[in-house]
């Protein structure tokens, strides 16, 4: 045997390797452990599952036709040549199916951890709740969460382009493991979900238009440009904090209370914006949504916290330029009218009426009693009454921990069994577990 006619058999004997590794993956519910409540939602299994069989159906024609033209190829160098340019491409269209699989089974493989899993699910649910709310967004893709050890929160959109090609089915939020405690979870949560919120209602474009019909052919000035280099992390935060309220703001605060260096620092070269005027704008955009004194309470504690004395001259100059235009910016950002919303100003679409402070107390003293129980069918509202009633002093932070787990799980069970969160059949099989020893344990 010639070595032009041994190194096309080679590069077949190869092919047919990537094929049997190929079968022998295993769709995802055969290999995924885990306790019934802890599963994703059936309808983002069946999108993932789907994806993952349209990749290895795809793969397995390129298998195919490779393998056919391998066969009619003469063994000559030249075509040993091509053969090997072509099993070169096909290998990283293998790599590439291997990634999305890892993608998918690193989110779902935490679903067996034990309390873990069913938090998560708890999550999906509040996050699927977040994302669909009254008047803004009605057929929304599925979304599944999973936990990550490190600072910051991501979302992996779905409708994006994955690694290696194709597009997500789902979205797939990671979040941090230090914000799993009482509702600091939210303001996580909910400023991934305004990313894909933002991006379905196509809001970055929307402001793009606007900045152009405002300033025209010129070059917008510096603190314009900022607030469009940061639009897009500006858009997440104003989702979160229509959702929950001054719950955002306030794990916002607790995201970015690092060292004077890092909080001061303006960076253009980074989507998010400085930390100092990142909760200053929050801040701001609560108050237009729902405006209260809470607002301005909280921003004088934010300068105490991080004073203005502290700043350099330059950055004094900085700050206080971006801080003179914040109330501009943010009507210019809740008059934003995308296609999306038919005509309506973004702002009134995203002002919900049971989210103003007063509405959220006055829930709170309903349902203090058996919050648990009486908030478990509304999610995002329930992080809210809760975020609110936490600032105002009226629940401590350990009971706070406590209400959390149980929603957490009821929103995971409801998912599962035939009872709504709220209900008492619910409440008497979660009275029967210690739902908070097990689930705190599992992200000390």
């Amino acid at each position: 045997m010639d070595a032009c006619t041994q190194a096309l058999r080679l590069l077949e004997q190869e092919v047919h390797g990537i094929r049997a590794r190929l079968d022998a993956q295993l769709p995802y519910a055969l290999q995924m452990p885990m306790v019934p409540a802890a599963n994703v939602s059936d309808k983002a299994m069946a999108a993932i599952e789907q994806h993952m069989q349209a990749a290895r159906r795809q793969l397995r024609l390129r298998i195919a036709h490779f393998l056919r033209r391998l066969r009619q190829m003469p063994p000559t160098p030249r075509n040993v040549a091509e053969a090997q340019r072509r099993y070169a491409l096909l290998k990283l269209y293998f790599h590439a199916a291997l990634t999305h699989f890892e993608i998918f089974a690193e989110v779902l493989t935490q679903r067996s951890q034990h309390g873990t899993g069913v938090w998560l699910s708890g999550l999906d649910v509040a996050a699927q709740d977040g994302l669909r709310q009254p008047g803004v967004l009605q057929n929304v893709p599925p979304v599944i969460c999973y936990v990550e050890r490190g600072h910051g929160g991501a979302i992996r959109r779905a409708r994006t382009r994955l690694p290696g090609g194709g597009n997500n089915p789902v979205s797939v939020i990671r979040m941090p493991r230090e914000r799993m405690v009482g509702t600091g979870i939210a303001a996580s949560l909910f400023h991934e979900v305004g990313h894909q919120a933002a991006a379905l209602l196509e809001l970055v474009n929307a402001f793009k238009r606007a900045l152009q019909q405002r300033f025209g052919a010129a070059q917008p000035p510096p603190v314009w440009q900022a607030w469009d280099r940061w639009i897009s992390e500006i858009l997440a935060d104003l989702w979160a904090v229509s959702r929950v309220g001054i719950a955002a703001t306030c794990g916002l605060m607790s995201v970015v209370s690092l060292p004077r260096a890092f909080v001061l620092r303006i960076n253009l070269d980074d989507p998010h914006p400085a930390p100092w005027i990142r909760v200053k704008l929050s801040l701001a955009m609560g108050n237009s949504l729902y405006p209260h004194p809470q607002w301005a309470r909280l921003a004088q504690i934010w300068e105490l916290q991080y004073p203005r004395w502290q700043m350099s001259a330059s950055q004094q100059h900085a700050f206080a330029g971006l801080d003179q235009s914040i109330n501009e910016f943010v009507r210019v950002l809740l008059s934003l009218r995308p296609a999306a919303l038919h005509g309506h100003r973004l702002g009134d679409t995203l002002r919900l009426a049971d989210r103003h402070p007063q509405a959220l107390l006055r829930r709170w003293q309903e349902v203090k009693a058996r919050p648990q129980q009486m908030l478990a069918d509304t999610p995002t509202l329930a992080f809210a009454v809760l975020g609110q009633a936490r600032f105002s002093g009226l629940l401590p932070a350990s009971q706070e921990l406590q209400v959390i787990a149980e929603l957490l799980q009821r929103w995971a069970l409801a998912g599962y069994l035939p009872w709504r969160a709220g209900s008492k059949e619910l409440s008497v099989v979660l009275n029967q577990r210690k739902p908070v020893a097990a689930a705190s344990a599992a992200f000390a």
